[in-house]
């Protein structure tokens, strides 16, 4: 099972944002530079972000801004952003068992449920964490620091 660091960069560059967009134009370079990450996917990251409503880009100049208020920003809903079939893509399902066996003619439907399952729960427990969440958690992480 793999998950994308699609969403761990989005939520990078969201807390970046809060922290610095108030006084700092924050550009894709600059979030780049950040994240470690290349311009072009940051530019993807943040049109989907965008698109979803989270983000407003200023034409021109550039600048970016979040848009609504951070506790409506779930961690499902910045992943379904940045990856929209990520839940579908959780589970890789072997596409050839045989069809000579017991197992591997019923092996897919038998499946089907517990990992139905498992995607619900998860997607259950991605919108019980906030944007605000994790930015509280990082500013509780940078007072213990001094």
């Amino acid at each position: 099972m793999h998950i994308s660091s699609k969403c761990s960069i989005a939520l990078h560059c969201l807390v970046f944002i809060c922290d610095y967009g108030n006084t700092t134009r924050v550009t894709s370079g600059l979030l780049a530079l950040s994240t470690g990450s290349n311009s072009v996917v940051i530019r993807n990251i943040v049109s989907a972000l965008k698109k979803d409503g989270i983000l407003h880009i200023k034409p021109g100049t550039g600048g970016t801004t979040i848009c609504c208020p951070l506790q409506e920003i779930t961690l499902y809903r910045v992943y379904r952003a940045v990856e929209p079939d990520f839940l579908d893509k959780l589970f890789g399902i072997h596409t050839a068992p045989s069809s000579f066996c017991l197992v591997g003619q019923n092996i897919n439907r038998i499946l089907e449920a517990p990992y139905a399952k498992v995607r619900q729960d998860l997607q259950k427990s991605l919108q019980g964490i906030t944007l605000e969440d994790i930015v509280e958690e990082f500013h509780r992480q940078q007072e213990s620091h001094f």
